[in-house]
């Protein structure tokens, strides 16, 4: 029998992408552990801040608060709030935002399935990135 090597990540050691807002950081997925069915990570959104609405054209995302309170805005209208323990899954081609209304850090853990065919079609942004729309500058 073949040995099987798993690989562990740690969110300290991810490079984090602040492009959509807040501080994510994909832990499993394609290029850190292979994976060919999803990915999954943790994000950071201090008070005030939100991730662009944006839409899984392929997959489904699920959110599971850690800390904090958030609210996920979706399609432009429903609002739900998630507390510590809350679990929210989005399906497909379903816009949404989410933005910290609580007055401590946010964390939540975030994993997305199936995988779009290519990475650069996962994710459709419906307003202009947080970097952009900071630098007062069109996506």
């Amino acid at each position: 029998m073949s040995e099987i090597r798993l690989n562990k990540f740690n969110a300290a050691q991810v490079e984090p992408n602040h492009r959509r807002g807040g501080d994510i950081r994909v832990l499993l997925g394609p290029k850190t552990a292979g994976a060919t069915s999803g990915f999954m990570g943790v994000a950071y959104l201090k008070p005030g801040e939100h991730f662009v609405e944006h839409y899984h054209p392929y997959s489904e995302e699920f959110m599971y608060l850690v800390r904090g309170t958030v609210t996920a805005r979706i399609d432009g209208g429903q609002e739900i709030t998630l507390e510590p323990g809350d679990a929210l899954m989005v399906p497909k081609t379903v816009r949404h935002r989410v933005d910290n209304t609580g007055s401590e850090e946010a964390c939540m853990v975030f994993h997305a399935s199936p995988l779009a065919p290519r990475p650069d079609l996962g994710h459709v942004d419906t307003e202009p990135a947080a970097r952009d729309a900071a630098a007062g500058s069109p996506r």
